[in-house]
């Protein structure tokens, strides 16, 4: 029987094919899930409205800095699915671009600093709260994606890896918080993968030269490989399973920081 078999998820941050919450999405479909998926703005609804039709999932209109449509999203989900859903992928990242290249004190600012942080990191507990009412009693869970700039430092990742530090430790303190309601609240932190949103780091082909090179199995991940662990995540095969950050990065993630 597939892993998720008539569980319901909703999916954010699914841009183009080229992006980890597709593959997550693909995977997730294969499995037999029930699949929402969300857009930000016309100039991606057109785009996401015809890779749901490939999943044969329903699409809802989300802007995650806005708490009046994270409500609406929440509305508009539980009119889909009236008797509950089973979790949520949170795949939402956002910083200006002076702020993820170069050095990282001339490109930090307030104003984007607090931008990063709230489409970033925020909107992963806006949304567990929004759709709270759905999950309860139906052993949910939640899955953020990360990155390894969360932990150690890379070249023009620069607040973007703080916000994914936070999200982190956001992940933690989300999975103590509802653990005792039988909810699992996880991170994937993913090896680098050529998506629309990657294209915006400046020299990310060197990021992935690196991986392909030095990580243990020498080769960068697929969005698959990434949809693939997700998928166990978000199964009841990982119930016990929570808090954590997972990685998918061929064992990049392992090596000591003169590899880097």
């Amino acid at each position: 029987m597939p892993m998720l078999n008539n569980k319901r998820f909703v999916i954010t941050g699914v841009s183009s094919e080229r992006s980890i919450a597709h593959g997550i999405a693909c995977v997730a479909h294969a499995e037999g899930a029930e699949l929402i998926l969300t857009y930000n703005n016309a100039r991606f609804e057109c785009r996401v409205r015809a890779l749901a039709e490939e999943l044969n999932a329903k699409v809802i209109r989300l802007d995650a800095s806005d708490d009046a449509s994270v409500a609406a999203c929440a509305e508009s989900v539980k009119a889909v699915w009236p008797d509950g859903m089973d979790g949520f992928v949170h795949s939402i990242a956002w910083a200006p671009r002076e702020a993820i290249q170069g050095s990282f004190l001339e490109g930090i600012s307030r104003d984007g600093f607090l931008a990063a942080m709230s489409i970033s990191v925020y909107s992963f507990a806006a949304l567990a709260k929004a759709f709270l009412p759905q999950m309860e009693g139906r052993r949910a869970s939640m899955l953020t994606v990360s990155y390894l700039g969360a932990e150690k430092v890379l070249p023009n990742y620069n607040t973007m890896g703080v916000a994914k530090a936070a999200l982190e430790s956001m992940t933690r303190y989300m999975a103590a918080d509802l653990g005792p309601r039988g909810m699992r609240v996880n991170a994937l932190s993913c090896g680098p993968v050529r998506t629309l949103a990657s294209s915006g780091i400046k020299d990310f082909s060197r990021m992935l030269a690196a991986s392909e090179t030095l990580s243990p199995m020498r080769e960068n991940i697929t969005t698959t490989d990434a949809g693939n662990a997700a998928a166990f995540l978000l199964s009841d095969l990982a119930r016990m399973t929570t808090g954590q950050t997972v990685y998918v990065d061929g064992g990049f993630e392992i090596l000591a920081p003169g590899a880097l």
